[in-house]
């Protein structure tokens, strides 16, 4: 095949082959290529062990072209340098896939967000019903005062009725039952754990936008790799002086090479936007439970000041029944009512308050989804 070709061939389709304009590499993506070996060790162990291949191929394909022939051993070469190049570029990029493309744990995590978030809004319905149980007793304490004040004007003694009243405010009893602070230690406890995970999973992706720029050397190995695998085919195809050959050889691969910086240019851009979009997720996830734990918070203090107002009427209530000292105990349950209800209004401000801002961090964090999703 060779003795029928003549050195002018050989040398216009050698050139029209190599040349760098047909395979579209410009300037700026190799000098960046360069750039990158500077200051990268694996990089430059990449970049030693590719040109070491890349000349012993074109040595060997050289040495062929002398003797106007191509050996098997030239052809085995080739294919094997090429099989170690792209085994190469494959291993780094299967080692940076497993960090890159999981998003398991997001997804894991939004979800239990969502179903902590229900939980605590089931959690402010039963404080809600806790705080109706408190203000029916608010009114039968105010019935027992009215009905003292009645039996006072007639001139009673044993005030019967306001006694009557007193029994049905200890019988109603403690507003909020033991599953009420079960419910509460559950939702609290989730809502505390849940912001550890965020915590860690927030740490995870600080990291790797961190150390984003092995994306860089990922991209400049499959670029420079690519680079050297078009290089040598097209040396294979001007050694076989088959210009036909060479020339749809060239056609081939000026597509998929000329685009590869931008591919991988996009590629990293697009990872990147993906990083920074599950950490605007993350973030509203954080801020949405900082914020329901310090309303939990709050809510656990007032309860802990009513229940201490509830057991101080109760025991008034009871020296009045058990003494018959009516009007000791009224004249203490006047002091206190005041503070019950009070704290029984706060309470209730402090639930609707926790209810809206769950609410609306979950409409953010949807937002932030949509958001991402779109991207």
């Amino acid at each position: 095949m060779g003795s029928h070709m003549s050195k002018k061939t050989t040398t216009e389709t050698s050139s029209s082959a190599i040349n760098l304009t047909t395979f579209q590499y410009t300037t700026d993506q190799l000098s960046s290529y360069e750039a990158a070996c500077k200051v990268d060790a694996d990089l430059q162990s990449f970049d030693t062990n590719l040109q070491n291949r890349t000349n012993q191929v074109i040595t060997t394909l050289a040495a062929g072209v002398e003797v106007r022939a191509l050996s098997f051993d030239s052809l085995k070469e080739v294919t094997e340098c090429l099989l170690e190049m792209n085994q190469e570029v494959v291993k780094v990029i299967l080692e940076c896939k497993k960090d890159i493309w999981k998003n398991q744990e997001l997804f894991e995590l939004v979800e239990e967000y969502f179903e902590n978030s229900l939980q605590t809004l089931d959690f402010c319905t039963a404080l809600e019903k806790c705080l109706k149980r408190a203000r029916d007793s608010q009114l039968l304490i105010l019935v027992a005062l009215q009905q003292f004040e009645e039996e006072t004007e007639v001139g009673g003694s044993r005030y019967t009725r306001t006694m009557e009243e007193l029994k049905n405010f200890k019988t109603a009893g403690d507003p909020f039952t033991e599953e009420f602070f079960q419910m509460f230690q559950t939702v609290y406890r989730q809502q505390i754990q849940m912001l550890e995970k965020l915590h860690l999973r927030k740490n995870k992706l600080d990291k790797k936008l961190k150390y984003i720029n092995a994306w860089r050397k990922v991209s400049s190995i499959i670029f420079v790799a690519t680079f050297a695998a078009v290089l040598i085919c097209s040396v294979v195809a001007a050694a076989m002086a088959a210009p036909p050959v060479a020339a749809a050889l060239a056609a081939a691969t000026s597509i998929p090479v000329g685009s590869m910086g931008k591919w991988i240019d996009s590629l990293w851009k697009n990872y990147q936007s993906a990083m920074k979009g599950q950490k605007e997720v993350i973030s509203s996830m954080q801020v949405g439970t900082y914020v329901a734990i310090k309303d939990l918070d709050s809510i656990r203090v007032l309860i802990d000041r009513l229940e201490i107002e509830i057991q101080s009427l109760m025991d008034n209530a009871s020296f009045a029944i058990e003494q018959e000292a009516v009007r000791i105990a009224i004249e203490e349950i006047k002091k206190k009512l005041g503070v019950f209800m009070k704290n029984v209004e706060e309470l209730g401000s402090q639930a609707d308050m926790c209810s809206r801002d769950i609410r609306r961090a979950r409409t953010v964090v949807l937002q932030r989804i949509i958001k991402h999703t779109n991207n």
